[in-house]
This record gives structure tokens, C-alpha cells and sequence, in this order.
């Protein structure tokens, strides 16, 4: 049987191109190993004229932040009428959104902290102290502040005051001390998601930001991890169900906080998680035999495979 050649676009205009770069890397690589012929192109942005000249048969993304993962390639690939793997516009623009996604979440009765938008003016903040600040859209822990006390509150104030990163928002969210839990979804090929194990993210400094992710090395991340009865089927119905709302299709993650009352919080949703040798949904993949060349060419199989288009921009 002859695959299909797949155009694997990584690298991107926002602050997670060079995770994005590995991933893409990681991903052309695996797709070579399971015998696709591929295409791998770094780019910043592209325009429709652009894309529809490059050749697959299927195009892959595997980039992170707001261009790549939070709307406008998904908009551009869906008007192309060229299978790509990933979620359609919406989703990818709510999933984008941490407070859009808050909303939908207690809609559905999942738990998530609560959380406020910090305002450059507003020096005071609307919740009590711990909090974490974060960007509203962005990932990759990218502008993460943690503040335990005043002094770091006004800190990561003015490190928010400072931020000239056009339509860049802060919000600050109640802080849950406990342990980070993520569900991997991968699409099943008809309408639901694998049966996937949660993973455990284990910090040595107690906080999951980009150092820890990405550059000390000392993070540990334990594959079906013990936790306490009825835990791990509650965090995965709720991130299913979540990201069925969402409209979340072929590929995703789902990070929690399971607080030492053994209640667990929604923090995000990732439509386009990454690829690199420390990510997350890979590892939880291949605990069910799906090493990175099955997974990859899986996830292309079914994007393919789909009858229907997943929408205009309007969907």
C-alpha cells in the first residue's frame, strides 16, 4: 500500500518556534520511518498562494502559539480543501483562549480555578494571594510568574506593564498546590479518542515552567502513575469531555492539578501538544504501542480518512 506524502509545516512567528522546530523535526523524521514520503518546510508564516504550492498530499502542523495552534493556519489550511491533521478553526481558537476555555469547562461542570485578567492599570489583584500569572495565549509555560507573596505580585505586574507583545493578554489565576497530571488524546479514527494512561509531571522545583520542560533535564514524568481510587477514570471522562465540547479532533492534551484533597482542576487545553523528545502526548502513546512513527502515521491516516471537511472559518 502506498502512504500518502505528507507536508509537515513547524517553526512559526510566536515565542514557541524553536519547540516548535524540534517537534517538526522529530515528527518529518518519524513519518520517514513509517515509510511516508514527506515534505518538511521551516517557516515563520505563509500566505494560501504559498501553501497551496507546497506538495502533500496531507499537511501536518506542528507549530505552537497563536498563529500556528490558535486559528489562523487552521482557518488557511481548511479554505486550501486539503486534509490536515489537528482541530478545525474554532477549536483551535477556543482552546487557544485559557479564559474562553474556563467558560466552557464550568459550563460542563469540570472544575478550574478561578482566574481574572490583569489589567495593566490595575496594580491590585482580584484574587488572594498564591496566583499564578500567565498569558492567555500562549503556551509552553511561556511568561509563566508564580506569586506567593506581594512582592512577587507586583513583580509580575510589572513584568505585564512591560510586555509590548501586541494583543498579548495576562490573566492570574488561583494558585492549586499538588500534583500535575496530563491526558493525551489521540483520535480513535470514528468519533472518540484511544485509551490512553494519564502521565504524572514530577518538577525538582515544584513548578512545571519552561526550564523545566525544556532546558534543566531533571524533570521526571511517570507513565500511569498511582493515584487514588477513581482519580484517573475522573480526569479522563472530564478531559474527553471537555474536549469534545471544544471541538478538539485527531490530537490534543488536557493538563490538570490534583489538589491534596485528591480533587483535580482543569488548567488548559493543548490542540497541537508537542513532538519533542520530553513531550508529553508521545510518551503516553507509546504505553499503549504507538511509538512516534505509528503515532504520526495514525494520526495523517485519519485525517485522510475523514469524509467530511471540518468546516469553514465560520464553523
Amino acid at each position: 500500500m502506498t502512504l500518502p506524502s505528507v507536508l509537515v509545516l513547524a517553526g512559526g512567528p510566536d515565542a514557541e518556534r524553536d519547540i516548535s522546530l524540534a517537534s517538526g523535526r522529530a515528527v518529518a523524521q518519524a513519518l520517514r520511518d513509517a515509510g511516508h514520503p514527506v515534505d518538511a518546510r521551516e517557516i515563520t508564516t505563509v500566505d494560501a498562494e504559498g501553501l497551496a504550492s507546497m506538495p502533500g498530499e496531507v499537511v501536518f502542523p506542528v507549530l505552537h502559539g497563536v498563529w500556528g495552534e490558535g486559528g489562523p493556519l487552521q482557518s488557511m489550511l481548511v479554505n486550501g480543501d486539503r486534509p490536515f491533521v489537528g482541530s478545525g478553526p474554532l477549536a483551535a481558537r477556543l482552546a487557544m483562549d485559557k479564559i474562553a476555555t474556563k467558560l466552557v469547562a464550568g459550563g460542563l461542570g469540570v472544575p478550574t480555578p478561578e482566574a481574572f485578567i490583569v489589567h495593566p492599570a490595575d496594580a491590585v489583584s482580584s484574587l488572594p494571594l498564591p496566583l499564578v500569572v500567565k498569558p492567555v495565549h500562549e503556551g509552553s509555560s511561556v511568561g509563566l510568574s508564580i506569586c506567593t507573596d506581594e512582592a512577587e505580585w507586583a513583580a509580575a505586574h510589572a513584568r505585564v506593564v512591560a510586555d509590548r507583545t501586541p494583543s498579548r493578554l495576562y490573566m492570574a489565576e488561583r494558585m492549586i498546590r499538588g500534583r500535575e497530571l496530563t491526558a493525551g488524546l489521540v483520535g480513535d479514527g470514528a468519533s472518540g479518542f484511544l485509551d490512553l494512561p494519564l502521565v504524572e509531571i514530577v518538577s525538582s522545583s515544584g513548578v512545571y515552567d519552561f526550564e523545566a520542560k525544556y532546558t534543566r533535564g531533571d524533570t521526571r514524568y511517570i507513565v500511569e502513575p498511582e493515584l487514588p481510587s477513581g482519580v484517573e477514570h475522573a480526569v479522563r471522562d472530564a478531559a474527553s469531555k471537555i474536549a469534545r465540547a471544544i471541538g478538539v479532533r485527531h490530537l490534543g492534551r488536557v493538563d490538570f492539578l490534583l489538589d491534596t484533597d485528591s480533587r483535580f482542576w482543569l488548567l488548559e487545553v493543548n490542540t497541537l501538544p508537542g513532538f519533542t523528545a520530553s513531550s508529553l502526548l508521545p510518551k503516553a502513546a507509546a504505553a499503549r504501542g504507538l511509538d512516534l512513527p505509528r503515532l504520526a502515521s495514525h494520526l495523517v491516516t485519519i485525517a485522510q480518512s475523514e469524509s467530511t471537511p471540518v468546516g469553514s472559518d465560520n464553523e
